[in-house]
């Protein structure tokens, strides 16, 4: 689990809710939250729940790497949701250092650079002339697409931690403090801005919202799911995917910071506590719930079914109709794993020691795996056509291909 097991991962992800905790409750409340917080971690077995070793099997896949590059300093060893952006045949990926990047999808060749002075958290998001990162600092920038110059750049209330979204020419930006804010993509001029309250606790990072057609959908760090109006940011229908239960403050934390994904009418949204559940389009209306299944990483589908790395690194299939679940793959427990994405018929997900690993998508055995670094892998893989675009954290950018 993401705190339990503090001794093999970042604990950057709960961090961020400290200064929140200091700043409502005082020095003695903080004292009592870390008090509680070491309780938590430790458990009663000494932590004793180190992550899997890496098992022998027979590969039946073959991965080949199609080129390889350097992409700066990548996350800088900070807790960042800087995800590869894939389109017309070029890949857009930024660093915590400022450096932003356009690079030929098929062989790796730089297109462009621009070695900027900002500390980029999110994006890139990708308009149709635009290419939009947020910073650490609390700006969104709109760089020019073919060729990296900056447009524009302003300034919003806080830490940018979800990529970016465009569409029909709206950039939706998601900050820390719970804001959701629309603007124009051409300039940068904000059209409209929505809030909800935000815990005084809360995870360290916040999903991305989706756009389906007229709506923006997004979670949030007190367990609700949002759909508002993407022209002027009016609601349309909040759900409730997770409510708080248990103990204590961190049992009670019900963060939805997983990206949205959507299908035939329903939308499928995971949590750090609560489980993993199906939503109505239209109304919001929880279809199913699966409260075993609960991840900060994402998920992701594929014609039938939803793959969900849990809290503990292990994989899960779950029927998109019912939520029940039809596999779960244990093997990689606790390697820190990436969200997992569907390839072809394999699942892909990439670990804490820089490897990827091809599950079967019919029954979750290990099928093939790689290491591209040697660093952590947290960015969620990123698969076009038959690719598969994969980013470390210190700044290794692979495209990898099943043989």
């Amino acid at each position: 689990m993401l705190i339990r097991n503090f001794r093999y991962r970042s604990l950057f992800p709960l961090l961020a809710c400290l200064p929140m905790l200091a700043g409502c409750a005082g020095l003695d409340a903080g004292r009592d939250f870390i008090s509680g917080l070491t309780e938590y971690i430790t458990g009663d077995d000494d932590n004793a729940d180190p992550p899997a070793a890496l098992q022998e099997y027979t590969p039946e896949v073959q991965v080949e790497v199609l080129w390889k590059e350097s992409i700066g300093n990548g996350a800088d060893e900070k807790y960042l949701k800087l995800i590869p952006a894939v389109a017309e045949g070029t890949v857009y990926v930024g660093d915590n250092k400022g450096h932003l990047q356009a690079r030929g999808a098929g062989n790796g060749s730089l297109t462009w650079e621009n070695n900027t002075d900002y500390s980029f958290s999110a994006g890139p998001g990708l308009g149709v002339h635009t290419v939009v990162m947020g910073t650490s600092t609390g700006e969104v920038i709109g760089f020019d697409k073919a060729s990296g110059e900056q447009r524009w750049k302003v300034d919003v209330p806080s830490e940018v931690l979800a990529a970016p979204v465009v569409s029909r020419g709206i950039v939706i930006v998601r900050t820390t403090d719970g804001k959701i804010i629309g603007l124009k993509e051409d300039n940068g001029a904000q059209l409209w801005t929505f809030e909800h309250n935000v815990p005084a606790l809360s995870i360290r990072g916040t999903g991305a919202p989706i756009i389906i057609d007229d709506n923006v959908i997004a979670g949030s760090a007190n367990g609700k799911l949002e759909a508002l109006q993407l022209r002027d940011g009016k609601s349309i229908w909040e759900a409730t995917i997770a409510i708080p239960s248990g103990r204590s403050e961190v049992e009670r934390l019900v963060d939805l910071d997983v990206d949205p994904v959507a299908a035939r009418g329903a939308i499928y949204i995971a949590g750090f506590t609560g489980g993993a559940s199906s939503v109505s389009e239209v109304d919001g209306d929880v279809l199913w719930r699966n409260e075993a299944v609960s991840s900060y990483t994402g998920l992701s589908l594929d014609y039938r079914y939803l793959y969900v790395s849990d809290t503990q690194s292990e994989v899960w299939q779950l029927d998109q109709r019912s939520g029940a679940s039809l596999w779960k793959q244990k093997d990689l427990h606790n390697r820190q794993l990436t969200a997992a994405v569907v390839y072809q018929n394999y699942v892909v997900v990439g670990d804490f020691e820089g490897y990827v690993h091809w599950l079967s998508n019919s029954d979750g055995r290990q099928l093939g795996r790689i290491q591209v670094s040697k660093a952590a892998i947290e960015a969620k893989p990123v698969v076009v056509d038959d690719t598969v675009y994969i980013y470390a954290k210190d700044g290794t950018l692979a495209a990898l291909r099943a043989k």
